[in-house]
């Protein structure tokens, strides 16, 4: 009914008489006064999604052929190249969304002026539609390369390992870090790479992908575009294991490998990081470089933890932050996403800070490979608080995902949409604004690829101007990390690092899907940023706008000095830290929820319903998704109490919600269903 209605105003004013006439239906105890309405800006956004908010789809290389989208017939150019790269781009329109990520073809790349000139269509196209365009900055992943450039123009820029091997007379020797790498085992290609702690390699990237970008389509730079997708950069000195053999074999071998290469630990190694670790440190990393393959002593954890300080410190710099300057020159964000966010014991190796590095992005972001809602709600809550925590720690507010059924795919099937979309309510949760999506097009109807479309479309309308408001801040304990990881030949695996380690990881792993399936919104927060919060005299910790009221420590965990004093401070005025014990599963899920008194509780408990917090013009939204396939009957605590407004994604009904008591309001969820919670003040 009330999306029949065409005008604004005619839905405004329904929606004023919609709220008043449901007024008293809510609670036993009668109001004096009607719910207040939503504004008009609000309703109007959540009635038609503009474009803004609508997903973007990945295309390689623009020019697909697409069959024609209904009723934009009259609408293309000419004929020719030309006409089909507007028919694709009007078919995406035509499907819900909001634009495209895109590069130029991958054949001939980067160096053919036919397929520039094809791309440059595309932008025009969705130039006069107001669609948006990311540039994917790769031929494939991980990206760097250039699609070869790089290495072709200077192969002395290629990633360089520090390799150890005790059955040799000089045990300590460099080396290309390529076999058993990402670069030589994924599913795209086996293609060397380049050293992202190289910051001359970094520039030729830059100069060979983005300033080519620049070139062709400078008019439409800060304008149509917007930004740039780095797909899964890494330090890549280290053994992730094997993809499936049948896989393996399917793909393209660029750069063969050379079988007299053995499996030997490894760190990534650069032209001038001895020059840049005795500028840092005074001291000649030379003579400390077996420590960091082997000792336990204070002295080989000090070195160490130099070491991959260093290297954080330089990778995010240099190959991250190189790009966001380049960006930010040329009118537009930076955004992308870094390999194997889920394996905690890996971000050493990969990036030295995984949050630091993703501090570096404009918009951070996340990769979901599967859309099964219960699958990454157990196991995706790093994943996304990672991003989500970096725009916090930025004063971000925009959080990127790509996102796919690959895991579905590759077993021979598609995600539904009920689960598409409860596996974009569950990121929406996190913070996630900026849907870039690998769903095929041609695979699904129309009628439900819009519907997805207008679904991410409608939370953002509500939440992606909104602030996200958590209360809880888990330490991300990755300088405890530099001092134990010890690197091996094999796929490295936890079980090979310290018991230190072991313990560390499952307890940061445990409280954090302890909180996610408590619902309790958190971010997380590295040393550095911890050293540099502010605490105030209401027990709050600041990080720029953001209040946090409660720190939660892994077990195990050292502070920094710096960090600790911060720490003190906050408890000495009221903050709460609280930390996990010495001994594995001393804190229980009900110490930590009781410890925290969370502002939201559900009853009775379910770990399969997520909740995002969230605050706009001063109004509390919550969003309450059921990951789950059966339905969820309970209350919903509402501390402050008040009238609150229920907003369905899917269907975009909008009514009041119904209170249980004073105090909380009912509660239900269908299978896979999201609702959108705005107290009415």
């Amino acid at each position: 009914m009330c999306f029949a209605m065409r005008s604004s105003i005619g839905w405004f004013v329904f929606s004023v008489l919609m709220f008043w006439g449901l007024r008293f239906a809510h609670s036993a105890e009668a109001r004096t006064t009607p719910v207040k309405p939503l504004p008009a800006g609000w309703l109007e956004a959540w009635k038609a999604p503009p474009l803004a908010d609508r997903p973007l789809q990945i295309v390689h290389g623009i020019d697909l052929g697409a069959p024609m989208a209904e009723g934009v017939d009259q609408m293309v150019a000419p004929s020719g190249p030309e006409k089909r790269v507007r028919r694709t781009i009007h078919l995406y329109k035509d499907r819900g969304l909001g634009g495209v990520v895109c590069n130029v073809a991958f054949r001939g790349y980067l160096q053919s002026e036919e397929n520039w000139k094809k791309l440059a269509a595309g932008v025009d196209a969705c130039a006069a539609l107001g669609m948006t365009v990311w540039i994917y900055d790769e031929e494939g992943y991980p990206s760097g390369s250039a699609g070869g450039l790089v290495l072709k123009d200077n192969p002395a820029y290629e990633a360089l390992a520090l390799a150890y091997d005790p059955s040799r007379s000089d045990p300590l020797f460099l080396r290309p870090a390529y076999e058993f790498t990402h670069p030589s085992n994924n599913y795209y290609a086996a293609r060397r790479y380049i050293n992202l702690l190289d910051d001359r390699a970094d520039r030729s990237f830059i100069a060979h992908t983005h300033d080519a970008y620049y070139r062709h389509l400078q008019r439409h730079f800060g304008k149509t575009i917007q930004a740039t997708f780095t797909d899964e950069p890494s330090l890549v000195a280290v053994n992730l294991g094997q993809i499936p053999e049948q896989v393996r074999k399917k793909v393209r071998v660029i750069d063969s490998l050379d079988p007299a290469v053995r499996p030997l630990p490894t760190v990534p190694w650069g032209y001038d990081l001895a020059e840049r670790y005795r500028e840092r440190y005074g001291e000649d990393l030379q003579g400390q470089r077996r420590s960091l393959f082997t000792g336990n002593s204070p002295e080989d954890r000090r070195v160490r933890t130099q070491f991959w300080g260093l290297v954080a410190n330089l990778v995010a710099d240099r190959y991250f932050g190189q790009i966001q300057k380049w960006c930010h020159g040329h009118g537009i964000a930076s955004s992308g996403h870094t390999l194997w966010e889920e394996e905690l014991m890996h971000h050493p190796a990969l990036d030295g800070n995984k949050l630091k590095v993703l501090t570096r992005m404009d918009i951070p972001g996340l990769d979901v490979l599967t859309s099964d809602p219960e699958a990454v709600i157990y196991s995706g809550w790093m994943t996304a608080g990672l991003p989500s925590s970096a725009a916090i720690l930025n004063g971000g507010r925009r959080v990127m995902t790509e996102v796919s059924d690959f895991a579905q795919t590759m077993g021979g099937g598609l995600a539904a949409l009920p689960e598409m979309q409860a596996t974009a309510a569950w990121q929406a949760a996190w913070g996630v604004t900026e849907f870039t999506l690998y769903y095929s097009v041609d695979k699904r109807s129309a009628d439900e690829y819009r519907a997805y479309g207008t679904y991410v479309g409608r939370l953002n309308s509500v939440l992606k101007p909104a602030r996200m408001a958590r209360d809880v801040l888990l330490y991300y304990p990755v300088r405890d990390l530099w001092a134990e990881y010890l690197p091996v030949a094999e796929p490295l695996q936890l079980g090979s690092q310290s018991p230190r380690a072991q313990r560390i990881v499952a307890s940061f792993m445990r409280l954090g899907q302890a909180l996610q399936r408590s619902q309790i919104p958190f971010a997380m927060i590295d040393h550095e940023n911890l050293a540099a919060a502010r605490p105030g005299r209401d027990g709050s910790l600041a990080i720029g706008q953001h209040r946090f009221t409660t720190l939660v420590l892994p077990a195990g965990v050292e502070l920094p000095e710096a960090a600790a004093a911060v720490v003190n401070k906050f408890r000495a005025q009221g903050g709460r830290v609280v930390a996990d014990g010495s001994s594995p599963g001393s804190l229980t899920e009900a110490a930590l929820v009781a410890a925290i008194r969370p502002a939201w509780r559900i009853l009775p408990a379910s770990e399969r319903i997520t909740l995002g917090s969230f605050v706009r013009d001063g109004r509390p939204i919550l969003l309450l998704a059921n990951a789950g396939k059966q339905p969820y009957q309970g209350r919903l605590s509402v501390a402050q109490g008040g009238d609150w407004q229920v907003l369905d994604p899917a269907d975009g009904g909008i009514r009041v919600a119904e209170h249980a008591d004073a105090k909380h309001l009912k509660l239900a969820l269908a299978p896979r269903q999201t609702l959108l919670l705005v107290e009415g003040r």
